[in-house]
């Protein structure tokens, strides 16, 4: 099973009170910007447990799920 490891992420927020993600900052202090959103929706990480806001978010080419469990952020680590 793998962990979950909270990130400091930087989001927008609009009128609407809709939440974008904008970069993710790694343990290490390494910045990671998302190029894009590609999905959002409501979901259980089945890798880390928990339940919230999950993004399906393109950094760096590679996909990758952010999780938004308010008032906390998470990714999905290797033990």
């Amino acid at each position: 099973m793998a962990r979950k490891v909270y990130v400091e992420v930087t989001a927008k927020f609009d009128t609407e009170g809709n939440i974008t993600p904008l970069s993710v900052t790694w343990e290490d202090g390494t910045v990671y910007e998302i190029d894009r959103i590609l999905d959002k929706r409501r979901a259980a990480s089945l890798k880390a447990g928990g339940i919230g806001m999950r993004y399906t978010c393109r950094i760096s080419s590679r996909q990758s799920y952010l999780y938004y469990e308010d008032p906390r952020w998470f990714v999905e680590g290797k033990r």
